[in-house]
């Protein structure tokens, strides 16, 4: 039996070789290789084709080759008695912290707006934030966002956490569910949102939420560009309620040339960068997860279908 691994880029190749080296045992192919349908056991994808898993006949598992599983969910031809796995990785939670706490300083003092001063030519001073002065909520607190709240507790921010329900174990105060999201909100500065991306939290950055954030908050989104209504942020920003926005993860990836985020002077951009998985670090437990599945052993990080995550 075989792993597959089917990928919408070009980095199969680099997943195939670290897989290859954690158990060389494993036979592993790219999608395309031939390969006999049959033999296939695990597909290891990251926004596979739609429609692409239903070609193996024989497949006992799909493991995510990130944290997020939200495009294995949403294709209709996924198989629904099939275990879904999902990467837990410390390379993950600490990329993801170091990029949150470079935009919130970037913001604080001012320093995409100097950037674009610069391309203008232009020299003009500006006031800027300290650490103390304001309050970062974190919107989401798994794997993820436990590990961009530490960074930022030890840099010295005052944190306020949200969760539809979960209780994680932090020292900061943490809000729960409907009942606790405007106080919530009413506390955070800078919104940083981490969540994943279900049917109850799809299009929950939107014009209702923005209300009731502080006035001239920044929104951080490296969660999944589905939570957000693209046009209640641009809404917002142009009214003055947010100060500015820091995006790394869009409805349509990567964004299209003629969307107006592009252009808007407090829209800042990156291409889905935040915390990408590393195939040395993460591949060891696929193979992990490929032998427990051949040899009838409990899997690690298996996915709830009802949560979605």
């Amino acid at each position: 039996m075989a792993l597959i691994i089917i990928r919408n880029d070009h980095l199969a190749p680099a997943w195939k070789e670290a897989l290859q080296r954690a158990d060389p045992e494993i036979p592993v192919y790219c999608f395309g290789d031939e390969v006999p349908p049959e033999e296939v056991l695990m597909a290891a994808v990251w926004k596979h084709p739609k429609g692409s898993l239903g070609a193996y006949p024989n497949l006992k598992g799909i493991h995510c080759l990130g944290a997020g599983v939200d495009f294995i969910l949403e294709d209709p031809t996924t198989p629904e008695a099939i275990p879904i796995m999902r990467v837990v990785d410390p390379y993950l939670a600490s990329d993801m912290g170091e990029y949150v706490l470079a935009q919130v300083m970037g913001h604080l003092k001012g320093l995409h707006g100097y950037t674009a001063a610069q391309l203008r030519g232009v020299w003009n001073p500006s006031p800027y934030q300290r650490i103390g002065e304001v309050t970062i909520g974190i919107m989401g607190l798994g794997t993820l966002g436990v590990a961009v709240a530490e960074l930022l507790r030890i840099n010295g921010f005052s944190l306020v956490g949200w969760t539809r329900s979960s209780k994680p174990e932090v020292d900061f105060p943490v809000l729960h569910g409907d009942e606790g999201l405007d106080q919530f909100l009413e506390r955070s500065d800078i919104l940083v949102c981490l969540l994943p991306l279900t049917p109850d939290t799809r299009g929950i950055l939107s014009r209702k939420l923005f209300e009731k954030l502080p006035e001239h908050a920044c929104l951080i989104n490296v969660a999944r560009g589905p939570l957000l209504i693209d046009r209640d942020l641009l809404a917002a920003l142009d009214s003055g309620k947010l100060s500015a926005a820091c995006l790394d993860v869009f409805h349509t990836e990567p964004l299209p040339g003629e969307h107006p985020f592009w252009d808007h002077p407090r829209v800042h951009i990156t291409p889905h960068v935040a915390s990408v998985s590393d195939p040395v670090s993460v591949a060891p437990q696929i193979a992990a997860n490929y032998r427990r599945l051949t040899e009838g052993g409990d899997l690690k990080n298996v996915v709830s279908r009802s949560r979605g995550y």
